[in-house]
């Protein structure tokens, strides 16, 4: 409500501005755009788009078809629903739809300036992405961390076994969130940032999760450029704030690391900050504390919620838990932790994995792009500027692929080859084609072995005594599918 009510309250202010915008370009022909619902005067079709957009568009591309025009303010938008045309503009037109969409959210503290998410497609954004993916992403820099990631998965263990031991509920979402930022502060800095139990660790989740949920909000501004410089809702505001605190403490440890190197004439650590400083003038101190802030809000926030979600509905699901937990007492025997060596031993893990994927992807509309000049896509126009959302959750919910496409069904993947690397359009939680996310197989690595072992370790029942299908499933949107009730359960031996 508070959205609608700035929409009214703003629209005497912009009205003028609409009609003379209207009148420039009223002789530009919309023939040949995508079809959508008729927009009204000066907002368009932003009343459509709801407290959930991902599930409106879904809504509306039934009516008006898997490639979708609507008028959002100012701002022409189109909504890809279907896998066929995912395909055409991820993968056969990559290079036209690579550029981003920017929201003014991030505007704050110039982040889209200098992060390879926002960054367009170009020298330094090349530059910079060789260099995530070589000193953090590769598999051999992969590979020398898995014990480092066994640790974190052991104490995630131990804590829901002291949990278990006093009878009382982990919050799922904050416990992995816990161990996915020790992980990722390991292997960066080679120390931890938070404790499974310290107030640290929820305050950084706070902070990661502000800045994914403001980033998220339907903001005026994006839809209303002219309004940029009032910041009506505050979003650039804040999270100029929240990247500011984020900057300060990233910063605080480039200085440590600085100043430890000049006091050692040798450094034992050879971790991500060593050698990021080692690479001199390819890449410079911003753009380090930048990758930093887009490593550590992504790798921990998406992370931790798909491990939420995927708890989540095998407790929803006895059955499916049940059949989880056998095949991992049959293959790695009860009660053991997961390698990630085993992973490959375990398709029905695999499986659940990826259904949770398809049923809540993290990011369901991906990381929006746009055009930078016309672009014919299946006989229509993506006209110059549009903005492009492809709506991962839409065609994970696609009932011309998916059989039951809303219910929660790993099996469906056992004979089936589809995965989630960005070659099955029907499936891309993280995106396909040059802008694929780069933090793809360490999720691969991390999400199954916690999960494994999260359901391999203990006995689970749902806090406050509640039925497995009284669970509250509703979500919470931003740009990464938050569940909108924390996940709580109580870990026990039968």
């Amino acid at each position: 409500m508070e959205f609608l009510s700035l929409i009214l309250y703003l629209l005497l202010t912009i009205i003028l501005l609409q009609v003379l915008h209207s009148l420039l370009t009223r002789t530009r022909t919309r023939s040949n755009l995508p079809p959508g619902p008729g927009p009204l005067p000066i907002v368009g079709n932003l009343l459509k788009l709801g407290d959930m957009p991902h599930k409106s568009l879904a809504e509306l591309a039934k009516t008006h078809g898997p490639i979708m025009s609507l008028k959002l303010g100012q701002i022409t938008t189109v909504v890809i629903s279907s896998s066929a045309l995912a395909k055409e503009v991820l993968q056969k037109q990559d290079l036209a739809f690579s550029t981003r969409s920017i929201p003014n959210a991030l505007h704050a503290e110039e982040q889209y300036k200098y992060s390879v998410v926002w960054l367009p497609v170009s020298d330094r954004w090349r530059s910079l992405r060789k260099i995530m993916n070589s000193n953090i992403f590769s598999g051999s820099r992969l590979d020398a961390n898995q014990n480092l990631r066994q640790q974190k998965v052991k104490e995630l263990i131990a804590y829901a076994g002291k949990c278990c031991q006093d009878g009382v509920a982990v919050d799922i979402g904050s416990a992995a969130f816990t161990t996915s930022l020790n992980l990722l502060s390991n292997t960066v800095f080679s120390v931890d940032l938070a404790g499974l139990s310290q107030e640290s660790a929820r305050e950084f989740r706070d902070l990661a999760t502000n800045i994914t949920m403001e980033a998220g909000k339907p903001n005026l501004v994006d839809y209303f450029p002219v309004l940029a410089k009032i910041d009506p809702q505050g979003i650039r505001g804040r999270m100029t704030v929240h990247f500011r605190k984020m900057l300060q403490l990233f910063g605080g440890l480039i200085d440590e690391r600085l100043k430890s190197r000049k006091l050692q004439k040798t450094n034992a650590e050879n971790d991500v900050i060593d050698n990021l400083l080692n690479l001199g003038e390819d890449i410079d101190r911003t753009h380090i504390e930048r990758m930093f802030v887009d490593l550590f809000v992504a790798g921990t926030d998406t992370t931790s919620s798909t491990i939420e979600w995927a708890m989540a509905e095998l407790l929803h699901n006895p059955e499916i838990l049940e059949k989880a937990k056998a095949e991992l007492e049959q293959t790695i025997g009860k009660g053991k932790l997961i390698q990630e060596s085993d992973i490959l031993r375990l398709p029905y893990l695999r499986a659940t994995v990826k259904e949770t994927m398809r049923i809540h992807p993290s990011v369901p509309f991906l990381i929006p792009r746009k055009v930078e000049t016309d672009v014919e896509v299946y006989g229509y126009t993506v006209p110059k500027g549009a903005q492009v959302l492809v709506n991962a959750w839409a065609i994970g919910r696609d009932p011309s692929i998916w059989k039951n496409p809303t219910t929660f069904m790993p099996a469906r993947f056992l004979e089936s080859e589809v995965d989630v690397r960005g070659q099955d359009f029907e499936l891309i939680p993280f995106g396909a084609g040059r802008r694929i996310c780069p933090g793809l197989p360490l999720a691969m690595r991390m999400v199954p072995m916690v999960l494994g072992s999260l359901v391999n370790s203990f006995d689970w029942k749902l806090e406050g005594g509640i039925a497995p299908g009284e669970l509250d499933m509703e979500e919470k949107f931003g740009i990464t599918l938050q569940k909108a009730q924390p996940m709580r359960a109580i870990p026990f031996h039968m």
